[in-house]
C-alpha cells in the first residue's frame, strides 16, 4: 500500500502517522510545499519517505500522485480542491479534510468515469458531524430540523481572542469572512458570516457563544425536504465581538494594500501573525460538538443527539482538534484502503454515516482512541 498525505501540518502529519498505525506494512509519503515540515512529518512515521509538492503546477501534482494507491488530503482550503481534481486525474482514491470553497460534487462524473473513489470534507466538521448526521437520518423515517454545533477551543479562554490556533490560520480566517448557506423554511439562503449569535451552556464545557459558519457543505444537498439545517461554531463569550472588529478594520481583506513600496494582502499578513500571536502548544486545547437531528420515526416526532467533548492529549501532545480530525480521517481512510468502501464518484461523509454498520465501527474505533461519541436522550 502506497499512501501520499498532500500538507504535513499540524493535521497531516497526525493523519499520516495514525494511518501507519491502522494499517500496517504502509509505504507512507509526506508531501509539502515546504521541505523542512515534510521531512519533520516523516520523521516522527517509521520508514515513511518526503517529498516537496507545487500545488500551482497540475500536471506537475498529478505525477506525483501516480503510482499511490491512496492519497490523503491535509492541504489550507484553498489548494483542497486541486488536490481532489489532480488525484481524479491521476485515477488514485483520495480522501480529503480541506474545507475549499469549491463544490467537490462536479467531480464526480470524472470521478466515476476514471473508477476513482472521492471522500471529500472528511475532519470533524465537516466530516464527523456530517456522519453522525447521515446515521441519524438512516434512523428516521422523515427529517425536519438539523442542527451542527461544533468548535475547537483552549481548554480555558486565552487573551486576547480566548482562543488558540490548534490548525490552518488560512482556513480558520476563511470561517469568519465566507458566507454561509443555511436552509430555513425549506430554502437555501445565505447569512453572513459569524450572524446568528447566541449564547449556550455546553454540558461538560460552560457557557459558549455560538455562531454561523460555512459548514453544511455537501448536507445541504444530499438530505432532502429538511425544513431548516445549520451550522454554528462555539468559541468563548466575547470572542465573535473582537474577531468583527478585525474584520470591520480590513485585517481579513483580499485587497492589497501598499507597505513601504510593496504590495501586501492583509489577509494573508494577518493569518501570519495570528500562527505567531495563538499558536500556543503549550495550552491544552478542546473540541465540543454536538449533533441535534429531529423528525419522525413511526409516526412519532423523534430527536436524535450526539455529543463529543475531547481533549488535549497531555502524554502525547496531540491537540483535541488533530485527534478528532486526523483520527477520523486515518479510520475512514482505511476502510477505504481495505475496500469497506467500494463505490466510486464523489461521496460526501454522511453518505458513509447512512450505513449503520460503518458508522457504529468508525465511532468504535474512536472510543478505542477515548474519543466518546455520546448518544444523549433527547
Amino acid at each position: 500500500m502506497k499512501v501520499i498525505v498532500l500538507g504535513s501540518g499540524k493535521i497531516g502529519a497526525i493523519m499520516g502517522k495514525e494511518f501507519a498505525n491502522c494499517f500496517e506494512g504502509t509505504n507512507i509519503t509526506m508531501a509539502d510545499i515546504n521541505e523542512e515540515r515534510a521531512q519533520k512529518a516523516a520523521s516522527d512515521i517509521p520508514e515513511a519517505d518526503w517529498t516537496t509538492i507545487d500545488t500551482t503546477n497540475a500536471s506537475s501534482l498529478v505525477d506525483k500522485l501516480k503510482g499511490n494507491d491512496l492519497v490523503l488530503g491535509a492541504l489550507p482550503g484553498d489548494y483542497g480542491y486541486i488536490s481532489l481534481k489532480a488525484a481524479v486525474e491521476a485515477k488514485v482514491n483520495i480522501l480529503d479534510v480541506s474545507f475549499s470553497p469549491e463544490d467537490p460534487m462536479s467531480l464526480d462524473g470524472k470521478a466515476k468515469r476514471n473508477k476513482v473513489t472521492v471522500i471529500p470534507d472528511c475532519g470533524v466538521a465537516p466530516g464527523l458531524s456530517n456522519i453522525l448526521v447521515g446515521y441519524a437520518t438512516s434512523r428516521l423515517d422523515k427529517v425536519k430540523k438539523i442542527k451542527i454545533m461544533v468548535g475547537g477551543i483552549p481548554e480555558t479562554p486565552v487573551p486576547p481572542l480566548e482562543y488558540t490556533i490548534t490548525w490552518s490560520a488560512d482556513g480558520l480566517i476563511d470561517e469568519y469572512v465566507r458566507d454561509v448557506s443555511i436552509i430555513q423554511g425549506g430554502e437555501m439562503v445565505e447569512v453572513p458570516a459569524l450572524s446568528g449569535l447566541e449564547e449556550i451552556d455546553f454540558p461538560g464545557v460552560g457557557t459558549l457563544e455560538a455562531f454561523y459558519t460555512d459548514g453544511l457543505r455537501t448536507l445541504s444537498k444530499s438530505i432532502p425536504g429538511v425544513e431548516n439545517m445549520w451550522e454554528k461554531t462555539l468559541r468563548y463569550p466575547g470572542h465573535v465581538k473582537k474577531i468583527k472588529l478585525l474584520k470591520d478594520l480590513g485585517f481579513f481583506s483580499d485587497e492589497s494594500v501598499t507597505v513601504g513600496g510593496s504590495s501586501v494582502s492583509p489577509r494573508l499578513f494577518s493569518a501570519r501573525l495570528l500562527e505567531r500571536s495563538l499558536w500556543m502548544p503549550e495550552v491544552g486545547d478542546l473540541l465540543a460538538m454536538q449533533i441535534e437531528v429531529q423528525g419522525e420515526s413511526s409516526g412519532k416526532e423523534t430527536t436524535l443527539k450526539y455529543r463529543v467533548v475531547d481533549r488535549f492529549d497531555h502524554e502525547t501532545g496531540v491537540s483535541a482538534m488533530a485527534r478528532t480530525t486526523g483520527y477520523t480521517a486515518a479510520i475512514v481512510a482505511s476502510m477505504l484502503a481495505r475496500d469497506r468502501i467500494t463505490e466510486k464518484g464523489v461521496i460526501p461523509p454522511e453518505k458513509l454515516g447512512m450505513n449503520p454498520e460503518f458508522t457504529r465501527r468508525l465511532i468504535a474505533e474512536l472510543n478505542a482512541r477515548g474519543i466518546n461519541v455520546e448518544e444523549i436522550e433527547a
